[in-house]
């Protein structure tokens, strides 16, 4: 017998079914609550299963869900059981293939274990602990960099209703000196209420490591800002409240941001592969740190051609009769943070102080008459093959054109 056992993972609760061998179902649905006792209970169908089939333990397979699936993986793990962990999007098209249009979650788990015998799927290889961390680290940085950058535009856009002319005062607007000058001195008028002397000391306050001339000359630039500014005269009472809100919001995001660098880096030290692939010119540590924590081991594929369609950048291919269509888009159907990480990279190493064999290759690429963005893409291909070969053989990345 070949024991097999759908789940329909939901959040909080899954449903199941049991196949005893093809075409042969067990039983009615269950239901398996993501509790202690739910899992326990769950257990012993396991092993129920296990003596009804003669002493060959059920495997167990069910959808990738986000984190829904979390608590059924790792129970199964601490349990010694395999189970399969499929693409929603293979599951999705074994369901249409039923005549009727039916959708439940007890006919969810039962497609399940039919697709398990149609097709042939390998026991998930769970990944390791540093890699699972460093993984939601670096997607929590992601994550917060989008809403520190939004946070800037809508700053910006409130700044230049009450204070346009500050901008260039200082080298970088986000500085803690920049925006501490700018939290107490939110608009012309409270700038020019204050002797320059008096000024000249705040700044100096805010940014002790600077001299004293450098501190008078940005308050004299930031008195002289003011009186061009054309909102001087203006009640901008609740301009200036959204204002001081949005620099105590940068403030947070920059600090929680540079928490979560710190621990990155601690983090990825203790991953080889992180040295490896780092050692690629114009891939740093954020990005390095990255791609190796959405790849993975790397020995999950045998074959580079996986590892660029798990990115989602090999090509779409249709073909029909005599016509094959000359247009072929990637499929944009894998890991979207690993493909926009890849792209970013490819990017930096595009750059004068970058890898000068994949400066040769785009360059090539683009004598053949290709787009830019058709070039980028063949080079994160060639990228993700370079990757493959280092993670392998363990080697370091030899720039030589």
């Amino acid at each position: 017998m070949n024991p097999v056992i759908g789940l329909d993972i939901a959040k909080g609760e899954s449903k199941g079914q049991v196949f005893l061998d093809k075409g042969k179902p067990h039983g009615k649905s269950f239901n398996v609550v993501h509790t202690d006792a739910g899992l326990n209970q769950f257990l012993e169908l396991l092993r129920t299963v296990e003596q009804t089939a003669g002493g060959v333990a059920p495997i167990v397979i069910f959808e990738s869900t986000g984190h829904y699936h979390a608590p059924i993986s790792q129970f199964l793990d601490k349990q010694n059981y395999t189970y399969v962990l499929v693409n929603p999007l293979i599951a999705h098209q074994a369901k249409k293939s039923s005549l009727r249009k039916v959708k439940t979650d007890a006919l969810d788990a039962y497609h399940l274990c039919e697709l398990y015998y149609k097709e042939e799927f390998e026991p998930y290889k769970r990944r390791g602990v540093y890699l699972l961390n460093l993984r939601n680290l670096t997607r929590q940085h992601e994550s917060i960099t989008g809403l520190y950058v939004q946070t800037k535009l809508q700053f910006q856009a409130v700044l230049d209703q009450v204070f346009p002319e500050f901008r260039g005062v200082f080298g970088d607007l986000y500085s803690k000196v920049s925006l501490r000058v700018l939290y107490e001195f939110p608009t012309a008028q409270t700038v020019l209420d204050v002797p320059e002397p008096e000024l000249a000391e705040r700044v100096a306050e805010y940014c002790p490591s600077r001299s004293d001339r450098w501190s008078a000359t940005k308050a004299n630039q930031v008195r002289e800002a003011a009186i061009r500014n054309p909102f001087r005269g203006s009640k901008l009472e609740s301009h200036v409240f959204s204002l001081n809100m949005y620099i105590k919001m940068l403030f947070q995001y920059q600090e929680h941001l540079s928490a979560l660098e710190n621990m990155i880096d601690a983090l990825a030290l203790e991953i080889e592969e992180y040295q490896i692939i780092q050692s690629i010119p114009g891939i740093g540590g954020k990005i390095a740190a990255t791609i190796i924590s959405e790849i993975g081991e790397v020995d999950r594929f045998n074959h580079p051609k996986k590892l660029v369609a798990f990115a989602g950048v090999d090509p779409r291919v249709f073909e029909s009769g005599k016509f094959k269509a000359t247009v072929n888009r990637i499929s944009k159907r894998g890991s979207s943070g690993l493909r926009h990480t890849l792209f970013v990279a490819v990017l930096c190493c595009l750059r004068k102080t970058g890898s000068r064999r994949l400066k040769a290759f785009y360059d090539r690429k683009r004598e053949e008459g290709k787009a830019h963005k058709v070039a980028v893409i063949a080079c994160v291909n060639k990228l993700l093959h370079w990757i493959y070969v280092l993670l392998k053989r363990r080697e370091a990345f030899q720039d030589t054109p």
